[in-house]
This record gives structure tokens, sequence and C-alpha cells, in this order.
């Protein structure tokens, strides 16, 4: 059993505990031996404030007001202004499990004690996250460098009372939901704004949502890319595991063993089989596509694994050696890199589900009914759903292209190379989001096919998933309302309904 409350040192997030808070608000607190560090760097910053020393961001302006000397007696009026002049974002807010899991980033970076922030006000981060106070965070701003600042100063403000929250369902005031919970709004010390809006948060926050959405995704592409090749009576050939022996891709060589127990047992694989020695590559090279775009996530989840435990803000306080040290910890590329990737991993499962989809609705190359429906003509059949899932994998070939190779300087050309990393996140996501529906499709038309071969059954897996499907949508006989139905399977792919099924029957996929 998981234990009811994540502890937090900094060191050991996952991509699991990060869905756990983010969608199953899982309680989180902070390691005792932590918050030692977090407490020691906090004096530091006040000393140095108290002796009057010139350090960025404590004592001086930001960006190319950094030669701009604060007093001391200005300093806390320095981050609160640091914040108000940083919300500035546009767009539609985050969704809930994505402004949790960048609640949770945040604090798990500042948990290090190498930001300076109080005990006291990284305690109230905390209270918003278990109490269910959401910052309304504009999605669109982050330029990747210095960090995520615009979206990061929406999170920060709200502890102070100022712009909107989520709490319980309903948009209010952010003062509104402190009263309701007997919270007073904070008042920063020194670095404290700084510390809070300077770092990658936003955008490893919805990059670990996206990868960890991707990973699941991408077994069920597996399950529904088995589906398609009995559909369209396959041969089993391309799957051997002596072929992916000598060309030894991890993902490869996983995706080939799960289409091997997919289909293990099946009566439509063995009748046609002898029928002709090799298959289109939308079907043959099922292990070497899927399986370059799993190995290709699995490189990005390495790397956002470091990024989740990383201190990404500036300046970094070292109070065992009383430095304070400006580097550039805060510059995205890493993650801008790795989502920019992400996004073409994740195009190539929807443009290889398409062309699987088209075979399906293709008569001349399918053998199947035209366009999947008996009574072809009076009936368009199956003919639209294709259009649609070429739709979407055009769409994902604008999407794909990186972000991350534009910059704009900012900030008086101070800031004068940028990730943007925050948009090869959201890309990311949107081209995930895509994906997924062109899966749902493809379902939808194999199902339809895979019903062509009756009464042979399918292998183990495809059977489960078939007659999973077919629980709640019917086999077409003429045309019927079609957007339903393509709903319903993209609902069951969002909730994991027949990757759980499929696994129940066969065992836990590669």
């Amino acid at each position: 059993m998981l234990p009811s409350v994540l502890e937090l040192n900094g060191h050991s997030l996952k991509l699991e505990d990060i869905i756990q808070v983010a969608r199953n608000k899982k309680k989180i607190a902070l390691d005792r031996s932590a918050v030692a560090f977090v407490e020691r760097g906090s004096r530091m910053v006040r000393s140095w404030v108290d002796e009057g020393k010139t350090i960025y961001g404590i004592t001086t302006g930001f960006g190319d007001l950094a030669n701009q000397v604060i007093p001391s007696d200005q300093s806390i009026r320095l981050q609160k202004n640091l914040l108000l002049s940083h919300a500035c974002g546009v767009g539609e807010a985050f969704p809930e499990d994505i402004v949790r899991a960048i609640m949770l980033l945040r604090i798990n970076s500042l948990i290090r004690g190498f930001s300076g922030i109080s005990i006291e006000t990284l305690s109230r981060l905390v209270d918003f996250l278990n109490l269910g106070i959401h910052p309304v965070i504009p999605c669109k701003g982050s330029v990747g460098a210095s960090g995520d600042l615009c979206p990061l100063s929406h999170l920060a403000i709200a502890m102070l009372g100022l712009g909107d929250v989520i709490f319980k369902g309903k948009r209010m005031e952010a003062s509104d939901a402190l009263r309701k919970n007997g919270l007073e709004p904070l008042t920063l010390c020194p670095k404290e704004g700084l510390a809070l809006n300077n770092g990658t948060a936003a955008m490893t926050g919805v990059a670990s949502i996206a990868i960890s959405d991707a990973l699941s995704l991408l077994k069920t592409a597996d399950i529904i890319s088995a589906v398609s090749l009995e559909a369209l009576r396959g041969v089993p050939y391309a799957f051997d595991p002596r072929t992916h022996e000598l060309r030894p891709h991890e993902g490869q060589i996983k995706v080939a063993k799960n289409i091997r127990t997919l289909i293990n047992g099946s009566e439509i694989v063995e009748k046609y089989k002898t029928q002709r020695v090799q298959d289109a590559y939308s079907i043959r090279c099922i292990p070497q596509v899927h399986g370059a775009s799993r190995d290709a996530v699995d490189f990005i989840h390495n790397k956002i694994l470091i990024e989740i435990n990383s201190v990404t803000d500036n300046p970094l306080i070292f109070p065992a050696e009383e430095e304070a040290i400006s580097g550039g910890n805060f510059h995205g590329q890493p993650v801008a890199l790795a989502m920019d990737f992400f996004g073409i991993a994740m195009a190539e499962i929807g443009s290889i589900s398409e062309r699987r989809s088209a075979r399906l609705v293709d008569g001349k190359l399918s053998g199947l009914p035209p366009f999947l429906i008996s009574n072809s003509g009076i009936n368009s059949g199956f003919m639209i759903p294709q259009y649609v899932a070429a739709a979407l994998v055009s769409e994902n070939k604008v999407l794909a292209h990186p972000s991350s190779v534009d910059s704009i300087p900012t900030s008086a050309n101070q800031e004068d190379h940028v990730s943007m990393g925050m948009y090869s996140a959201r890309k990311g996501m949107e081209i995930l989001d895509n994906v997924k529906k062109t899966l749902a499709i493809e379902l939808l038309l194999a199902s339809q096919g895979l019903d062509f071969s009756k009464p042979l059954i399918p292998g183990s897996g495809t059977r489960v998933v078939h007659e999973s499907v077919r629980a709640e949508i019917p086999h077409l006989v003429e045309d019927q309302y079609l957007h339903p139905m393509i709903q319903r399977l993209i609902e069951r792919l969002e909730d994991g309904t027949y990757l759980r099924t499929v696994e129940d029957a066969v065992g836990e996929l590669e």
C-alpha cells in the first residue's frame, strides 16, 4: 500500500509520484531532515541584507536592471514588485492537474535549501497544494529563460492574496480562498519572490504529465496496431524474435514481443499466414517505428527525472561557503530539446496509425468491403474518420517543428538566448492529444474490420480489446452518427480501460 503522504526531500521524486499528487490529490509533506537546509539558506540571505551586501535579485534589480542597487530597506518591496510585474500571462489557464504538478515541482526544488526561501513561505505553498487551492496560471507567456517567470509569478501572487484561484471547483479571488481557509496573505522576505518565480517547474510540470500519459499510450498503440494487423489479415513473420535480436534496440524488441503476445492463438493469423510473405510497412514495421518512439520517450523520461530533482533558480545560495552564485540553471534548454524530441516521437505514432487506418478503408488494399461497410455507395461507412485522422496527423507535422531552434532576446538583450521550453512542452502535449484521437479512430476502424473475419477467433490480446469495444459500440451495417463513438473510444484510451483489460487477460505488456 502506498503511504498516504508523500515526503519531499528534493532528490527522489518520480513520475508516478507527480501523477499521484497531480491527479489523485495525494497529500505532501516536507522531509524533516531537509527543512534544516531551507532554514540555513534563509538565514544566510537575511544576514546579507542586514550587512548591505550587493547580491543579484536580493539587493539589485532584475535582468538588465541587475546593476541597479536596491537599498536594504526596499528589499521586501522588491520581491512583491517582481511578482506583480511578471504575472502578466495570457491564454487559457492550465488545467488543475498541470497546476498541481507545477506546484509540486517548485516545492521539490525549493526544499533543497539553495534558493534562500523561508520555511514559512515554502510551507504556505505546501498548504495550497494540500488544501486544493490552485492558482489560475495562463498557459502562454514563458520563453523558458529565466525559467518560467510569467507562469510561476501567477502561482506565487496567489499566496499574497492576489490574482485568482480555483478552490473546490470554483474560480474566486485568491484573497477569498485564503479567508475561507483561515490563512493570511504572505509578506515575502528578501529573495523569496525570485525563488518562487525563477525556475523550470512550469515547463517541467507540463512535460511530466505528457510523458506519463505517453508511456501508457505507447503500450495501447501496440494493442491497437495488433487489432489492425488481424483485421487486415496480416502475416506474423515480421515479429519473429530472431529478426529483432539482430538489431537489438530495446523498444523494437519490446514491441515485437507485445505483438506476438497479442496475436497469440489467432485463428485469423493462422488461416491467412500463407497468402503472402510480407505486409506493407505500416504493419510490418510496427516494432521498428513504435519501438523507436518508445526509446525516445524513455530517453526523455530520464532527462525529466533529472530536471524534477534539480535546483533551477538564480542566484543559488551556498550557506556552507557563505556564497551566492549567479548562474544559468533556469535555462530550459534540457527540457526544450527533450520535449521537441517528444513531439517528433509521438507524432510518428500517429503518422503510422493513420496509414493503417487508410489501408483498412481501402478495399483494394485490404480485401475488406470498401470503407468497411457491406452496402457501400448508399453508405459511406468509415470514409471520413480516416479524413479526420489525416487532418490530425497533418496538424502534428506542423506542431512537431522544434521550438527550441528559435530564440527571441529579452530584457534589453541581457537575456539574449532563450529556450522556448514551455512551448516545446505545450505543443508536445497537443501532439499527444492528437495522437490519442488518431489511435481511437484506428481502433474504431480496426474493430469493424475484424468483424469480417468471423467466425475465426482473434488472438488472446486482440480478442479481449475487440470485445471491450463491442460492449459499447456495435458493428455498423449502415451509416450512423460516428462522433459519439469516437469520443467514447478517446475516453477509454484516456482512462486506460483497454490497456488494463488486455493486461488482465495476457499479463503485463512490455
